[in-house]
């Protein structure tokens, strides 16, 4: 262990002591998320915690949001870790010399739902969502409206940032075999826009915008064996399309490109999920796969992650890169199929 790792094992140590009143006497490195590095702390009693610490410089006040709106999605019935509050009783975050935490309670034998819907984890996956959409829908900031539709779906957006990624990446040329994929598929997603167009073309035009997650997908959804243990990772309150986040989730690239079965299993699980939350109409939910593979044919990431500095590129990063494109090629090549399915389950 080196001075560093062994500088911050302290003085997380010191925040969970000091600032929540726990006192480990096992502290471990757990799975860490994105942009944060998590532990595994052990009491002599046997309780068992996980500590999310944020980079410095996060806003804590955006992160106290983020694990508020987690608690209060729990207390709406959704399966959410219980977190620890410190021990004034307020905030849900606290730090120390730049080390900042969070800790909830640990979710023991779970695996993410990352290209796991199976069986009946699809509908046990709707009825979750469901519940977090009809629980963040009567949060005082989240009541539903209906709009435009959201800015992952507007391919003008998308043809602004392709071209300036594409413009990028020309200034200075790739240096390594990801850059260069990475380049050559910008350029390919930037002329198959008018694609993405004609997908839209028979999407509602006015979708409904309510409070989410944030960023519902499958690493952030817990299993264990065919329920939803926990949904973690919230975001701090944000409004956007319940459609966008359900299909992040249920059509995640690995479960498309994984099971063949997907689209009967989607039926499935939005089926579940209107049972729970019915406020979404009917061509809402049967648009849910041509906006998600529009919503693919428009996003720059992960394309831009070494020329936005947004951390290493990870051979499972890479990837997930591929798996993205091959994803919204299948979800085209099948849409009819899936929105045959949808409707035949839905009216």
């Amino acid at each position: 262990m080196t001075i560093s790792s062994r500088a911050r094992l302290d003085r997380v140590t010191f925040v969970l002591a000091g600032e929540f009143g726990i006192v480990p006497s096992s502290l471990a490195e757990g799975p860490s998320g994105t942009a944060t590095r998590n532990y595994l702390a052990e009491t002599d009693t046997g309780e068992r915690w996980f500590v999310k610490t944020y980079p410095e410089g996060t806003d804590l006040a955006e992160a106290e949001a983020a694990a508020g709106l987690a608690e209060y999605a729990r207390l709406c019935g959704v399966p959410v870790a219980r977190a620890r509050h410190a021990v004034d009783g307020r905030r849900l975050v606290a730090s120390y010399r730049g080390t900042a935490v969070s800790v909830t309670a640990y979710v023991a034998g779970a695996v993410t739902a990352d290209g796991r819907l199976t069986g009946r984890r699809w509908e046990a996956v709707g009825t979750a969502v469901g519940r977090l959409h009809r629980g963040l829908a009567r949060h005082p900031l989240g009541r539903p409206t209906c709009g435009p539709r959201d800015r992952s779906f507007d391919p003008a957006r998308a043809r602004v940032r392709l071209m300036d990624l594409v413009g990028r990446y020309e200034a200075e040329p790739p240096r390594t075999a990801f850059e260069r994929w990475a380049a050559e598929a910008a350029r390919e997603r930037l002329a198959a826009l008018p694609l993405v167009e004609r997908l839209l073309a028979k999407a509602p035009p006015v979708t409904t915008s309510q409070l989410v997650h944030g960023d519902l997908s499958g690493p952030n959804v817990l299993l264990r064996g065919d329920r939803v243990a926990a949904v973690i990772d919230f975001r701090p309150p944000g409004r956007r399309d319940p459609m966008w986040e359900l299909g992040r989730l249920a059509l995640d690239p690995r479960t498309v490109l994984a099971h063949a079965d997907w689209p009967e299993g989607l039926a499935r699980l939005v089926a579940a999920y209107r049972e729970l939350h019915p406020t979404p109409p009917v061509e809402e939910l049967v648009s849910v796969v041509r906006l998600t593979a529009a919503y693919l044919g428009c996003t720059v990431y992960p394309l831009n992650t070494v020329v936005d500095g947004l951390g290493p590129v990870t051979p499972s990063l890479e990837a997930y890169a591929e798996h993205r494109v091959l994803a919204a090629a299948a979800l085209r090549a099948r849409l009819d199929e899936a929105e045959g399915a949808l409707r035949d389950r839905l009216t």
